[in-house]
């Protein structure tokens, strides 16, 4: 099943929020954000790279992106 784009903006943050799940540190918010927006825009170049050698819901990816700027 297919996260919503609310959804995957909040597992690519808390992601980059808790990358090393062997310690206790966690890293800024603000930071996570920054992160999982440059991945999410690396999606979205990968299309630019190689149009048609990619399946890409580019719709989708661009409402995740707005999602994790309202966070």
């Amino acid at each position: 099943m297919r996260l919503t784009p609310k959804e995957k903006a909040d597992e690519l943050v808390l992601r980059y929020l808790r990358i090393d799940n062997n310690t206790k540190e966690w890293f800024n918010l603000y930071i996570a954000k920054q992160c999982a927006l440059i991945a999410v825009d690396e999606i979205l170049k990968a299309r630019e790279v190689s149009p048609g050698g990619l399946i890409l819901d580019e719709d989708y990816w661009l409402e995740v992106k707005e999602e994790i700027i309202k966070l």
